[in-house]
């Protein structure tokens, strides 16, 4: 029995197969191998289909390879740059020995790739709100932003394309990058810049005029901090447009090296998709309070129970882990004869005894009076060299606190067990300190 697509090999549209665990080709029927450049399928084999298909040296931010699902076709519209044409897709999930491959079938819709004339500004606009369309769809800000980057790129032939924000500090970093196949990203060497490298663009910004660049030995004596940035880059254009949020400039956002038919309306389609840029940073600044919010106790701004198991998650097995645990000691009394404002100053004493001698531990308050002190890597010695610190602290600060502290193993105990041997000498420390202090412990 033959392969289903097979059924396609003829077929006057596009359709491919590929493994969505490897991204390899597996499949490509006639007509998209001889719109791709391919004379037979044995050409393709080994081949990745983001490389192929789009162009790129990384899997695409559009992929939807985990929407799909077997017998149901996820179906979306999408220019595609390399064969500069519009397509209405259909994607699934088929079965194959055993295996689940994606298959698509993409319908031409125009714009044939055999035309040589370049998109006018009309077509380029149609191509960039189509391109809005397919990002605004994405399930988080960051997709979203990934995806107007990676298409905007493609589109108008680019070498990259990429986001500034400014940081806490005033230093602008470069936050989101789209980078065409061959083209070295970036990013990671764009980070913290010190505000005099994009000085001059920020007197520009303030003056409402965008950055277009055609030749870059044009800035070599009027701005050579930039044009040393640039030239490591191998960057010979730009066009760079200001972010503004409130009438505020955020940051910026460009692309490098575009082909000289699109310099001079360049700026004016970035200046347009600058504000959907702009809403979807709003949006992804949203969900991060929101995930802070919920990950963070309001009074002490430790983490809170959720935080505390989604940081456990993230330690690989086999990981020795220092855990203290503690327990305010007459917390109820406090809040019963002088009012809650008070206990939550005894709190916030105790939180600062904490802070100020597990400098090293990720601290988590887990309950009205208890806290969990985590550090990876910990041995026994080094633990209990910072129980002694913080004793000495909490005495200096008049906090009594009890506390127990133990090294695990994540793997040879699981989850639920990690602070079971802490927590049992925590309340052996409490008992003794009721003992000593002679204290009705029921009324602490």
């Amino acid at each position: 029995m033959g392969k289903i697509w097979e059924f396609f090999e003829h077929l006057d549209e596009y359709v491919y197969v590929s493994d969505p665990e490897t991204n390899q080709l597996v499949y490509m029927n006639q007509k998209a191998l001889k719109s791709y450049g391919f004379q037979s399928k044995e050409e393709i084999v080994g081949l990745k289909c983001y490389e192929v298909l789009q162009g790129n040296s990384a899997p695409c931010s559009i992929c939807n390879n985990e929407q799909l699902r077997p017998g149901y076709f996820k179906e979306w519209e999408y220019y595609n740059p390399v064969v500069k044409t519009d397509f209405r897709i259909k994607d699934t999930l088929v079965e194959d020995d055993g295996r689940m491959l994606r298959m698509e079938i993409a319908i031409d819709c125009g714009h044939s790739g055999d035309r040589e004339t370049s998109m006018d500004y009309h077509e380029m606009e149609a191509a960039m709100n189509q391109a809005i369309r397919v990002a605004l769809r994405q399930e988080t800000p960051n997709q979203t932003l990934e995806v107007l980057l990676e298409l905007l790129g493609k589109t108008m032939e680019a070498d990259r394309t990429y986001i500034f924000e400014k940081n806490d500090h005033g230093h602008d970093d470069n936050t989101y990058e789209w980078a065409a196949r061959g083209v070295i990203p970036e990013k990671d060497n764009l980070q913290d810049l010190p505000p005099e490298v994009c000085d001059q663009w920020y007197q520009k910004f303030a003056g409402n005029q965008n950055i277009v660049t055609e030749n870059l030995s044009e800035i070599r004596d009027t701005d050579p901090e930039m044009y040393e940035v640039l030239s490591r880059q191998n960057i010979h254009s730009l066009v760079v447009v200001p972010l503004y949020d409130d009438e505020k400039v955020i940051g910026f956002y460009g692309v490098d090296n575009p082909p000289a038919k699109y310099i001079d309306f360049a700026s004016e389609i970035l200046q347009i998709m600058g504000h959907f840029i702009v809403s979807s940073i709003r949006r992804r600044n949203l969900v991060r309070r929101l995930e802070i919010m919920s990950y963070t106790d309001p009074l002490t701004g430790f983490g809170n129970r959720y935080a505390m198991v989604k940081y456990v998650s993230g330690i690989l097995p086999q990981t020795k882990i220092g855990v203290v645990y503690c327990d305010v000691t007459g917390l109820k009394r406090v809040n019963d004869e002088e009012g809650h404002s008070k206990g939550d100053q005894l709190i916030l004493r105790a939180c600062d005894c904490l802070r100020g001698t597990l400098k090293e531990f990720d601290l988590f308050r887990i309950g009205g009076d208890e806290f969990v002190a985590l550090c990876r890597g910990m041995e026994e010695g080094e633990l209990y060299r910072e129980v002694e610190e913080l004793r000495t602290e909490l005495d200096r600060k008049k906090v009594t606190m009890a506390v127990g502290a133990a090294v695990n193993t994540l793997g040879a105990v699981g989850f639920d067990h990690l602070l079971t041997e802490p927590e049992r000498r925590m309340y052996q420390d409490k008992a003794e300190y009721y003992r000593k202090s002679g204290l009705n412990r029921r009324r602490q």
